[in-house]
């Protein structure tokens, strides 16, 4: 079994007004020094696989992230496989 943590961030140039509303409030509260806040997603999943860094098992899980766990248009994602 192997855990596959899967980190879902958007496109740079890619309007994201969760990142602007968390810089703001961030600014307001003091922390003058922060900038360029992007906000993505944290994916955690377990494989029942023997071989989880086999290529048929890294091609299974870019297919989930192109399918289903991001959009391909205005997201980017990058995952890691932990035995």
């Amino acid at each position: 079994m192997a855990k596959v943590k899967i980190y879902v961030t958007p496109k740079q140039g890619v309007l994201d007004p969760q990142g602007k509303t968390v810089e703001s409030a961030l600014h307001t509260m003091g922390y003058k020094n922060v900038s360029d806040v992007h906000i993505g997603k944290y994916i955690e999943l377990e494989l029942t696989t023997k071989q989880p860094n086999h290529p048929t098992t890294k091609k299974q899980i870019n297919e989930m992230c192109q399918k289903l766990l991001s959009n391909p248009i205005i997201e980017d994602f990058s995952y890691e496989v932990v035995e």
